[in-house]
């Protein structure tokens, strides 16, 4: 659809000059979206390999906890249980990634769950723990790559969109108002020779 502009030489420059600014803003945007999917793949196959990092060590986990409630009374896993040291300590952070902004949790510290004593205890409780254990760094990696995943996939949209609006809408807009504007500039500079063609020859005549 053409712009409702004056049909002038000054509209002309300002038109040509905005059609190549837009031209270049679409092949940044461009390359934008292009480098923001290679980044969204990369993550979603991170998240792949977290998501099974993680399961295992639940697996791992549970597995040697059922084994050891198959040997350990039920008061002695209830007391081993009952009193980690320490607290599960997180802090948020937030870095850039062309220039989206992607918060993260960082882990500071979680609670030790070996504070019980080893008489009552079998070593499959502590194995159970530690893989336990293991699994919260996994899981608040996967937090922020998930985080990060979710944030690219909305950059990367609007991107798109802005992408599509410049190359269906905007610069045709602009390239048929060009056009039209020097379809009517040439018609009036032929005007004005008609004109003076006209007035020569009536001057000739005289």
């Amino acid at each position: 659809m053409r712009l409702n502009v004056n049909p002038n030489r000054m509209e002309l420059l300002k038109l040509r000059k905005r059609l190549a600014l837009a031209k270049r803003g679409h092949k940044l945007l461009q390359d934008k979206q292009e480098q923001l999917m290679r980044y969204f793949l990369r993550f979603v196959s991170r998240a792949r390999e977290l998501r099974k990092q993680v399961q295992d060590k639940v697996d791992e986990g549970l597995r040697r906890f059922e084994l050891c409630r198959l040997v350990t009374p039920e008061k002695f896993l209830i007391n081993a249980l009952s009193h980690p040291a320490g607290e599960l300590k997180l802090k948020v952070e937030v870095t850039r990634l062309l220039s989206v902004r992607i918060p993260r949790l960082e882990l500071e510290s979680q609670p030790n769950p070996f504070t019980y004593g080893l008489t009552h205890t079998p070593s499959d409780l502590d194995l159970s723990l530690k893989a336990l254990s293991e699994t919260v760094p996994l899981m608040m990696e996967l937090v922020n790559v998930e985080k990060t995943i979710v944030i690219l996939s909305e950059e990367i949209e609007k991107t798109r969109r802005r992408v599509n609006a410049l190359k269906f809408v905007f610069i045709p807009n602009m390239v048929e108002t060009v056009k039209y504007i020097k379809m009517k500039l040439d018609e009036l500079e032929r005007s004005n020779v008609n004109r003076l063609m006209r007035l020569k020859e009536l001057v000739f005549e005289a």
